[in-house]
């Protein structure tokens, strides 16, 4: 839901840094693997109860994110880069779920289990969708920046480090926001969905 305000307000910043590796040679892919083992070894942080090293490795992934996305936009865009972005993402965000539960499997495992159920869910709807969009050639004027079709809803990018990141501030309210997110996760679905139902069979109707 916030994801369209906040990536305009880091664009700025996002194009200066990718444009300062761009001149040091590093490669968009090289950007997404180094943002992924970091994020990895933050959620083993997590699990070993390492709270704040957890917070500073899940911020670094989610800048990485950010970063090899501007500087594929400044050399050279491609779709291997860009399904190695999306697939790492998601499994990095189930790590960090896990990692909670490890930490502490009687207080966190039902509310970490309810929380991975729905990011099936929008996991599936979103990327379904993308590839639906790419086979009718549909375009997002929304996010024009991305890599595809990106059919928002509650719980975007931004949503999602929002929470992360509470997690690791308020690790013993683990399972009432992990709750919460349920909820806002379980009705970005539905509407993510019904939308892109929606709009797929306009376009087929057109």
């Amino acid at each position: 839901m916030l994801d369209r305000w906040t990536s305009q307000w880091l664009r700025p910043f996002l194009e200066s840094g990718a444009g300062h590796l761009l001149r040091k040679g590093i490669r968009p892919d090289q950007v997404t693997v180094a943002g992924f083992v970091t994020g990895m070894l933050g959620a083993a942080a997590i699990a070993f109860g390492w709270h704040a090293v957890g917070l500073i490795c899940i911020l670094v992934n989610r800048c990485s994110d950010g970063l090899d996305g501007a500087l594929a936009r400044q050399s050279r865009a491609s779709d291997a880069g860009g399904y190695l972005d999306i697939v790492l993402d998601f499994i990095f965000y189930s790590a960090v779920v896990f990692a909670f539960a490890l930490a502490d499997p009687e207080q966190n495992s039902l509310a970490a289990a309810a929380l991975l159920f729905s990011f099936m869910g929008t996991g599936c709807s979103f990327l379904s969708f993308a590839i639906m969009a790419e086979r009718r050639g549909l375009k997002n004027m929304k996010y024009p920046h991305k890599g595809f079709y990106y059919l928002g809803g509650l719980a975007e990018g931004t949503e999602t480090i929002l929470f992360m990141s509470a997690f690791c501030l308020f690790p013993l309210h683990f399972p009432a926001l992990a709750w919460i997110f349920t909820g806002i996760c379980l009705m970005t679905t539905v509407t993510r969905v019904i939308g892109g139902y929606r709009t797929i069979g306009a376009d087929e109707h057109s």
